[in-house]
């Protein structure tokens, strides 16, 4: 029996191997995601043969429950709410690791040698953090929680005395299995400490901590898989804790920001007197202006933020540009890394609308093409497009890489009204005079220019 489990759960480190790998592109994507999901199939199926196994009803009322919410999920959840599916799935998977952890120290704490308690302890640590961490950013994007920072005075002092406590439990739990305080402590302690990490990160940040609780995540797996001696678990986590730090890391350089920054800066909050409000005023274009130029321009660059994702905009942003392309123009999108709430956000809204992935192009792939380009269209994009970051050295964002639509020879900018983006910044791109503003929702817009477009 033993080597039918073996050989099931090399299968599945094998089939999470190519899966990840197939993750890199968005070419390979959906055939990645396919094997990741033959992968956990065939770790299940290897669980079940387990001969330890006294009872398998309750694993079969989880199955039932936990298959149930997830084709809940997949099925009616919006490809708009991907994020906030992302973090509470980050959510489930840490809280599992977590209640594995307890439920081993309930039985055999005191039993429990060094190494194992040692990870157990971290197991606990980082499932509690990851748990209560993914729910406030849940919270935050599904606009429940106030998506800009929340900080008290003196945060960063407390919330490091709090870790500090949390690991002086963890030291003395390695020290003594048996001392039942410290270990509910800790936990308790993890659980809080997980609600203060998140709640000073404002909205801007969100991709940077979506990949960052997604590393929590996995290596909390790993840590329940050397509990459990369980190889898969080992396997599975460890790539999916270390690909989500490597992608923290990609984010972060990608905002030109290092990862204390992140979590312990509270970006967002920013005052105006701190970088000096912009002046000027914004020029208000119509939807026949916009619609002239796209049918006789040449190159146009769409370049899409979360403003397309709240409107659902994706189908009717590609309408317009297959309009386009067939009168001849050629038609590019330009990605942000960082741009929306998770990683690759824009690409996946994008590949729901059908647009193909040759027209999408990375910022250090599409800026060069921008001073040939006649019009850039931003659809709720803010912070991803701000001069600011490459002109104003005072400003918070300074330093970080942007797609420059300000080189553009004409920019319009969709947008539901003057308000600033999740950083809490004016961006001057709005009052330059190559900029035109379309506001309204984005979706509406899009809609209205493409017929717009037609009669031209």
């Amino acid at each position: 029996m033993n080597i039918y489990i073996e050989f099931c759960y090399l299968a599945a480190s094998i089939l999470f191997v190519f899966g990840l790998k197939g993750l890199t592109h968005p070419d390979s994507a959906r055939r990645g995601m396919l094997l990741a999901a033959a992968g956990m199939t065939a770790a299940i199926v290897g669980t079940l043969f387990n001969p330890e196994i006294v009872t398998r009803e309750w694993i079969w009322i989880g199955l039932l429950i936990g298959g149930s919410i997830g084709a809940v999920m997949s099925i009616w959840m919006p490809m708009t709410a991907m994020p906030e599916r992302t973090a509470l799935s980050h959510a489930f998977g840490a809280l599992a690791a977590a209640l594995v952890g307890i439920a081993e120290y309930a039985n055999h704490g005191a039993q429990m040698g060094t190494l194992k308690v040692g990870a157990l302890g971290f197991e606990i640590l980082l499932g509690c953090i990851t748990f209560t961490g993914s729910l406030i950013a849940f919270g935050k994007l599904y606009g429940v929680v106030k998506g800009t920072p929340i900080t008290f005075k003196g945060q960063n002092i407390f919330n490091m005395t709090l870790l500090a406590v949390m690991l002086g439990c963890f030291v003395y739990l390695v020290y003594d299995a048996s001392a039942a305080a410290a270990f509910y402590i800790m936990m308790t302690l993890a659980f809080c400490f997980g609600v203060l990490l998140v709640i000073p990160i404002g909205s801007a940040d969100m991709p940077v901590v979506m990949s960052l609780l997604n590393s929590y995540a996995g290596l909390a797996a790993a840590a329940t898989g050397f509990v459990l001696g369980n190889n898969v678990l080992i396997i599975a986590g460890t790539l999916d804790g270390f690909s989500g730090f490597i992608l923290s890391v990609l984010m972060c350089r990608a905002m030109n920001r290092s990862m204390k920054n992140v979590l312990f800066g509270a970006f967002g909050a920013v005052s105006e007197t701190a970088v000096g409000a912009v002046t000027g005023t914004m020029r208000e274009v119509s939807l026949e202006d916009v619609a002239t130029q796209l049918a006789y321009a040449k190159h146009v660059v769409f370049v899409p933020g979360y403003g397309m994702a709240t409107a659902q905009a994706q189908y009717a942003v590609r309408e317009l540009a297959n309009l386009l392309e067939g009168r001849g123009v050629g038609v590019k999108f330009g990605i942000h890394p960082v741009a929306g709430r998770m990683p690759g956000h824009m690409n996946v809204l994008l590949a729901e609308a059908n647009v193909p992935y040759s027209l999408l192009y990375e910022m250090d792939q599409i800026n060069p093409d921008l001073p040939q380009t006649d019009v850039a269209v931003v659809i709720g994009a803010n912070d991803v497009v701000n001069p600011d970051a490459r002109d104003n050295p005072r400003s918070p964002i300074a330093g970080m890489p942007i797609i420059e639509v300000d080189r553009a020879r004409s920019v319009v900018v969709l947008k539901r009204g003057n308000g600033k983006g999740f950083s809490g910044l004016d961006n001057p791109l709005f009052f330059k005079p190559v900029t035109g503003m379309l506001y309204g929702d984005a979706k509406s817009s899009l809609t209205s220019l493409t017929q717009a477009v037609q009669e031209v």
